[in-house]
Parts: C-alpha cells; sequence; structure tokens
C-alpha cells in the first residue's frame, strides 16, 4: 500500500504534462489536481515534524531566547486606542503578540546557504518548488541509544536502499535519532556533547551521489566536529538543512511526502520552518482531512491567558 501511494502521488507531474498536452483547457488540469486531492491526499495521514517554538525552548546560548508580550499600540487611533496601549478582547475586540526573536536560528528551522556564506541564498531566495518532496527516513536510533555521539554514515544510507530501493533524487532525507524526545525534558542535551549527528561523507553521499534536495536531524547542529564540518560543507557548497524535527518515530521509513512551509523574510538567514509528513492512509500515526476538517477549528476549553512567559494558554 505505500509504495502504490508513493507511487500514485510521485506521478502527479507526469500525469499534468499528459493532460495538458491532450486537453487544452486549464480547468482540466484543476479537476486532475482537485480528483487526486480528494482520492489521495484527503484520507492520508498528516504527521507533524514540527516543535513549537516559546521562549523557553532549547537555543544555542550564544543567542539567548525569545520573548512573547501583549502587542501595544504603536500610535494613537483617537476615540479606540493610544500610544502603548495593549490591546484586549474587552476593549478592542481582539488581541495580537508582540514577538521579540533575537535570532532567526531558532526552533524548527531551515538554514539556507547565506546562514554561513555570504554569497548564499537567503529564505526569500527559494523557489516555491521547496513545497513538496518525496521523505525519506533514515532510523538511526537504536545505535544513539548504545552511543548518544553517534553519526550516520554511508553504511545506514545504503542499509535503507537495501530494504526501500534507490532514494529519490530531490527527496528530503531525515534522520531519525529521537534526540528531540529531550526537547522538553533535557533541554540542556542540545547544547551538550555527544549529541547524535550525520557524517560528512554521508552528507557528501546524499547530495552529490543521490542529488537530495536536503537533509534533515533533531538536533541543532549537524555533527560534533569543532568546525562543525558538515554544516560548513553543506551551507558553502549551497545546499540547505532542516534542524530541530521532531516525530520522526511517527513516520514511514519510505513511501511518504513532506510538505514544507517556512518564514519569508526577505534576506533571511534562517527559516521558522514547518514540516509536515503525508502518510500512506493505513498508516498507524497522524491524522487525516476527514477526521480533522480544521473548519472550523475547536473552541478552547477555558479563556485564552498568558502564562509567566507570555505565551497564550487556555486557562481555568
Amino acid at each position: 500500500m505505500k509504495r502504490r501511494f508513493f507511487a500514485i502521488v510521485t506521478g502527479i507531474t507526469a500525469l499534468v504534462l499528459l493532460v495538458s498536452a491532450v486537453l487544452t483547457p486549464a480547468k482540466s488540469q484543476s479537476m486532475s489536481f482537485w480528483e487526486i486531492y480528494e482520492t489521495h491526499f484527503k484520507p492520508a495521514k498528516y504527521v507533524d515534524l514540527t516543535h513549537a517554538f516559546s521562549p523557553t525552548i532549547p537555543v544555542w546560548p550564544g543567542f539567548g531566547n525569545a520573548q512573547f508580550k501583549p502587542t501595544v499600540a504603536g500610535r494613537e487611533i483617537p476615540g479606540y486606542v493610544k500610544p502603548g496601549e495593549e490591546f484586549t478582547y474587552a476593549q478592542h475586540g481582539f488581541i495580537a503578540t508582540s514577538y521579540n526573536l533575537p535570532t532567526d536560528q531558532y526552533g524548527t528551522q531551515l538554514d539556507p546557504p547565506a546562514h554561513w556564506d555570504e554569497y548564499g541564498a537567503t529564505i526569500s531566495d527559494l523557489p516555491a518548488t521547496f513545497a513538496v518532496r518525496p521523505l525519506v527516513v533514515i532510523d538511526i536510533h537504536t545505535k544513539v541509544l548504545q552511543d548518544p555521539g553517534y553519526h550516520a554514515t554511508i553504511d545506514d544510507i545504503k542499509a535503507w536502499e537495501a530494504k526501500h530501493g534507490q532514494i529519490p533524487e530531490g527527496s528530503v532525507v531525515m534522520i531519525r535519532s529521537d534526540w528531540s524526545k529531550k526537547w522538553t525534558a533535557e533541554p540542556n542535551r542540545f547544547n551538550e556533547k555527544p549529541f547524535p549527528g550525520v557524517k560528512l561523507d554521508a552528507l557528501q553521499f546524499l547530495h552529490l551521489e543521490r542529488k537530495i534536495l536536503f537533509h534533515g536531524h533533531e538536533p541543532l547542529d549537524t555533527d560534533t566536529t569543532p568546525t562543525l564540518e558538515g554544516e560548513a560543507w553543506l551551507l558553502h557548497n549551497h545546499f540547505t538543512q532542516a534542524e530541530g524535527v521532531t516525530n520522526l518515530d511517527q513516520v514511514p521509513e519510505a513511501g511518504a511526502l513532506v510538505a514544507i512551509g517556512f518564514a519569508k523574510p526577505e534576506g533571511g538567514t534562517g527559516g521558522y520552518a514547518r514540516y509536515i509528513a503525508i502518510c500512506p492512509p493505513d498508516w498507524q500515526y497522524g491524522v487525516s482531512v476527514l477526521e480533522a476538517p480544521g473548519a472550523p477549528l475547536p473552541k478552547q476549553p477555558y479563556p485564552l491567558r498568558r502564562d509567566a512567559n507570555g505565551v497564550l494558554k487556555p486557562t481555568p
């Protein structure tokens, strides 16, 4: 089922080309995508691979943590709000939040080449074709249990290919270490060695031999070498990478897709990203559009109030 689902979805481009060659009206192309959505994407299972970010998440100490605060008026609107006045539900009918973000290298992220290379592409340069890709998950978590500093190797990649076939060109390869499970329980472990990573020759194999789009990992760094040789090679050679991903234990090793979204600050050197795995309908994890249509959204059980860190939460 997984291979059939993967084959159907990855054949979308070929289908559209065929339809456009035979049928000239644009409506025919649109309807073919709608049919694919109804039959394959609507019953698919969706798994979020993204940590929510807040003032308390792990971050490199050189950056510091974000601050969340109520938004206040920046100018007067006579009869409605004065400068410096906090917007409230009672007085203004809405609220908003002000985010003091000390870095764009925060939380689950997408690193563009500009992060390390002054000639590198920035976040706002990345093409829209990043949006949907085949997802490969290489599982090293049992090796990490034995050695917290274990780094994925070419042998790990080839072991995956022996089971599932060659890694698709243009895919996203996520390295499952289960390190993300420490995000809340042991946040200090994200700034301490040892932690799992990916060896430089494995990254070079993935990009130069398999021609992937990018790889992702659960820690906040690519490797534990003194020079971060993996990250340095990637970004100086104009590749991107994902950091701080989660829930890879809830995704199939092969046969899924990944939807990629990220903020688009002009000239940005990092991207606050969201990765969603799209898995076969019979997959045991995730939720389908049929189960969670998204409109209307569920009502909060209690009124939203800010906690000590300025984060809105339902509060009795």
